[in-house]
């Protein structure tokens, strides 16, 4: 399926997406320490924050002060999620250079989620991608409830393509498809994909997949058959859908590393550090640990323990 030589990218989203929905916050001290781990195990994109009120989402509190202490580093992509023209221009006071868009694939959601519709999440994109693309910054689009809305249901494919065509339009770099609520089938990524990619092409794609009923890395295979090189991920397995009962989060970045390197893919990622900062992650926020390479590698370590006591 693929070579030796190929290599795909991840986009690390543990501090930003995998952080906001939990319970407790995380002082900056401690995401800075996460994300030095993240950039010695070789993650080169990272979601570093989002640009929204504190009021509203108070585990992004500290975004601004969190760019300002990489912005010198200029071989990390690091992006910030922009919700509106404060908030861009937050972005722009720190010299974020990567920018990300969140749109949304369900009216309903759109409205609950951003308290807006659909035309009026583009209307308000409007008014700073141009000043982005002014000023060279990378721009980073999402539709989210591509698959599946907790509110409509199943999403039509052509209207999950026709947000991502829009995000095309709009001069976005990279279109990032969410199966927001985990439940995706393979079958439901093709499908998507055949639609999306009559619209957009496919080099411009990237898939964010929940775990909610552990069909995430069947998804990533499809997908990768299809061409998309490009995968988001949170270690730790860290966030997942508020909407998904029982969502086990999002597919989590020990795992996605180990299957696309037996794939025979370059992913540029220290599987062993990512997999040690997996289990520092999850014990620091006693939340449980779904990796199932970081669950084999504590097995095969407490064997070895066991073999050198005999």
């Amino acid at each position: 399926m693929t070579n030796s030589t190929e290599t795909v990218k991840i986009v690390e989203v543990a501090l930003r997406d995998g952080l906001q929905n939990i319970n407790q916050e995380v002082s900056n001290k401690i995401r800075l320490d996460w994300l030095h781990a993240l950039e010695v195990a070789g993650l080169k994109s990272i979601e570093l924050g989002s640009f929204v009120s504190p009021k509203k989402v108070p585990q992004m509190a500290g975004t601004y002060e969190l760019f300002e202490q990489v912005k010198d580093l200029s071989d990390i992509d690091y992006i910030g999620l922009v919700p509106n023209l404060h908030g861009y221009n937050v972005s722009r006071a720190c010299k974020c250079q990567s920018i990300a868009v969140f749109a949304s694939a369900s009216e309903t959601f759109s409205e609950k989620n951003i308290g807006c519709s659909i035309e009026n999440s583009f209307d308000r994109f409007k008014k700073f991608l141009f000043l982005a693309k002014e000023y060279k910054q990378r721009i980073r689009g999402y539709v989210s409830c591509a698959i599946e809305c907790p509110y409509e249901g199943l999403i039509e494919p052509k209207k999950a393509a026709e947000i991502a065509k829009t995000l095309f339009e709009l001069e976005c770099d990279e279109i990032s498809i969410a199966d927001t609520l985990g439940r995706a089938a393979p079958r439901q990524i093709k499908e998507l994909l055949d639609a999306v990619c009559d619209e957009v092409p496919v080099e411009k794609i990237a898939l964010h997949c929940h775990d909610t009923y552990g069909l995430a890395l069947a998804n990533v295979m499809e997908a990768l058959d299809y061409g998309v090189r490009v995968f988001d991920s949170a270690t730790g397995g860290l966030g997942g859908c508020p909407y998904a009962p029982g969502a086990a989060g999002n597919l989590n970045t020990e795992d996605l590393v180990f299957a696309l390197e037996a794939q025979g893919l370059d992913t540029g990622i220290n599987l062993d550090q990512i997999v040690t900062l997996g289990r520092r992650i999850c014990t620091q926020l006693n939340l449980p640990n779904r990796s199932r390479v970081a669950a084999v590698k504590i097995a095969q370590n407490s064997l070895s323990d066991f073999e050198e006591r005999r």
